[in-house]
């Protein structure tokens, strides 16, 4: 499988998907893309897990972006009105989910970048809380290079994570930055030797994992809700966010977890 997804038992309440085609630089075809859709929504519905972390096979590359050697001619034959075969027309279908484009996945997602994201891989990327990456990595979007506009998550959400003029340079000049500079910009959040990248990313996934999951969900969803609001309201809805967790059932064994200096057991109400 062009996909793997994976619970390892040494971190509970945490998925580990892979991409593993490095023999085409992981890049996306129609079956993985497919699959990679498949994985974020059995991720997205499964209550048991709490926080996902993504990264690729091999030490080379992330994820390429789109594999043009078979989207585009499929894309083109369907535009011309052609019958795709059902595998095919599925991957197509699935771009948007599998880059988490306007899809939520709901859940923490870490990312740790084994080599270089470009295009669709570093699409994917930016839908990530947090981020490490390899020293050889690099960071790029190819698209206006190719004539493109980078309709993925770059001119949406690259503006808000990074200062504009960085933005701008990723998206208009299509030249790939450097792992060292990606972290200057503020990017990714460390960079960690290939050896140690899965357990830095397995630390920061674990850690949110063992948090109350409502407070995490509820966390997660107010950054993403009061980004755009006006001040006022963004205060006022989140109140509306916190009033009912400081009411559950998990605060009030935060609370006592705390005073009996102990783990917490989390009932997720």
């Amino acid at each position: 499988m062009p996909v793997h997804l994976e619970r390892p038992p040494e971190h509970p309440g945490v998925a580990l998907v892979t991409l593993d085609r490095p023999e085409r630089a992981n890049a996306l075809n129609p079956s993985m893309l497919s699959a990679l859709a498949a994985a974020w929504r059995e991720i997205a519905d499964d209550p048991e897990l709490h926080c996902a972390v993504v990264t690729g096979a091999g030490h080379r590359v992330f994820c390429s972006g789109m594999d043009l050697r078979e989207t585009i001619p499929a894309a083109a034959a369907l535009a011309r009105g052609e019958t795709l075969d059902p595998d095919t027309f599925e991957g197509l279908r699935s771009v948007a989910s599998a880059l988490l484009a306007g899809v939520d996945l709901g859940k923490p997602l870490v990312c740790a970048i084994n080599g270089h994201a470009r295009a669709g891989g570093f699409d994917m990327m930016l839908m990530a809380e947090l981020r490490v990456a390899v020293p050889e990595a690099s960071f790029g979007l190819d698209e206006v290079a190719l004539g493109l506009y980078p309709t993925g998550n770059a001119t949406v959400w690259l503006p808000r994570q990074i200062p504009w003029v960085h933005a701008q340079e990723l998206l208009l000049t299509g030249r790939p930055i450097t792992a060292q500079r990606a972290l200057e910009i503020g990017l990714i959040n460390e960079i960690a030797e290939p050896a140690a990248l899965l357990d830095r990313a397995f630390d920061y996934a674990d850690a949110i994992a063992a948090n109350g999951p409502l407070a995490v969900r509820e966390t997660r969803r107010g950054v993403r809700e009061l980004l755009d609001l006006p001040l006022a309201d963004a205060y006022a809805r989140q109140e509306e966010l916190g009033r009912p967790l400081r009411a559950s059932e998990d605060a009030a064994e935060g609370a006592r977890a705390f005073l009996e200096k102990r783990a917490p057991v989390w009932k997720g109400r």
